[in-house]
């Protein structure tokens, strides 16, 4: 990778190498919960993200190796009014919309506890990887609460409403393997490769036309939310913003020369 940008906030860690993007959340010593200001620093980042033409893959991980991240700072909740609660439910849930609507596959690396707004996170990725130490637990009802960014909707989109709700009402943790049998996760590395083997997935993806990775992306997501025939539609409309682009002569004009296409994203 030819290209190392990085902006730091105390919080939030992005790093661009290249084409991938790497966003570290960076409260090690409280296993990377959320607070108010982690999670604007998080927003701010992902905007930037957003609208990054460079930027084809990106993934999130935890600091230190405890956590990816445990959820809510309970700290910070106690002293919040019922109003702040609220407050603070509709932020989390807002940017984790936000991690699922960005336009680059995104890639979880959950390198340790993944409790809660944590496991939350990860299911609003596209992509999940653990170590195979971690931990996943949807663990809100445990404290009294129930899950409010986005796991009651997306773990039984994904596993089915049966398994969702023994994980959800027994706020049971469970172990990787257990999560990969699952198909929570997409795969379990080493704690020391699982950087390495999300790295590899990104590298995959990225070989490919950006643009059309892009419109595939948007396609599955919308489309599997509707009846079949609108889907299908969906999928013509996401082909038909790819005709006009030059990746697209690109990759016939490197076909007829039988070298590797140069894809610009254009």
């Amino acid at each position: 990778m030819d290209t190392t940008q990085t902006n730091v906030e105390n919080k939030i860690s992005l790093t661009r190498e290249g084409h991938l993007a790497l966003v570290t959340l960076n409260r090690p010593d409280d296993l990377n919960c959320f607070d108010m200001d982690m999670l604007a620093q998080l927003e701010r980042a992902l905007e930037q993200i957003r609208f990054d033409k460079e930027v084809r893959v990106v993934i999130f991980t935890g600091a230190g190796d405890r956590s990816f991240s445990t959820g809510a700072d309970l700290k910070e909740r106690r002293t919040m009014t019922e109003a702040q609660v609220r407050s603070f439910i509709h932020k989390i849930r807002s940017v984790f919309d936000q991690v699922e609507e960005l336009p680059q596959p995104t890639i979880a690396a959950i390198n340790g506890f993944c409790f809660g707004g944590g496991f939350e996170l990860a299911l609003a990725c596209d992509f999940r990887y653990a170590a195979d130490t971690a931990k996943l637990g949807m663990t809100e009802v445990s404290w009294a609460i129930i899950p409010g960014a986005g796991g009651t909707q997306r773990l039984p989109r994904l596993i089915g409403k049966g398994k969702a709700k023994e994980l959800i009402l027994t706020a049971r943790k469970i172990d990787a393997a257990t999560a990969e049998t699952l198909e929570i996760l997409n795969g379990v590395a080493t704690k020391e490769n699982l950087l390495a083997k999300c790295t590899e997935l990104a590298e995959e993806i990225m070989q490919n036309g950006p643009l059309a990775v892009i419109q595939a992306k948007y396609a599955i997501n919308y489309g599997c939310e509707v009846d079949l025939k609108t889907g299908l539609k969906i999928e013509s409309k996401a082909y038909e913003v790819i005709i006009p682009t030059t990746d697209r002569i690109e990759a016939l004009n490197a076909f007829s020369e039988k070298r590797k296409p140069e894809f610009k994203g254009e």
